[in-house]
């Protein structure tokens, strides 16, 4: 894997980020700039690292796992640096899925696997709920 990477792009506070594997997205400062704001990205991070833990659990355990989709509900302190104080993460899961199952592979993600919720877990609250919708 290569090296992660932001680029200011020149523009404002526009910049151009690079993951690992070499794909640019953008990320912007400005309120009606392009791109993911900066504070945005840790709670994506979040939805995005339980999710990946929890299609993998889900499809070893053979469920009809159809659909995902995270909502994410996140809470700040209101002075700079507007430290996270709480973040809800909400599964919707579509398709023939187990409801203990479902429940158990979110909360191994959250509690054991997922790297973002163990290095941010000491000072922000982490909750979840989820709700399962046939196809």
């Amino acid at each position: 894997m290569g090296e992660q990477a932001l680029f200011w792009t020149g523009e404002g506070l526009q910049f151009e980020a690079r993951t690992g594997h070499g794909l640019p997205f953008a990320v912007g400062g400005e309120r009606d700039g392009d791109g993911a704001k900066p504070a945005d990205l840790l709670p994506v991070s979040l939805a995005a690292c339980t999710a990946y833990d929890v299609v993998v659990i889900l499809r070893k355990q053979r469920q009809d796992l159809r659909g995902l989709r995270v909502q994410i509900t996140s809470h700040q302190e209101p002075d700079a640096p507007w430290t996270f104080t709480a973040i809800h993460l909400h599964f919707v899961l579509t398709g023939s899925i187990d409801d203990r199952k479902a429940e158990r592979a979110i909360e191994l993600s959250e509690s054991k696997y997922c790297s973002v919720a163990a290095t941010i877990r000491p000072t922000v609250a982490l909750t979840h709920s989820h709700e399962i919708l046939d196809p």
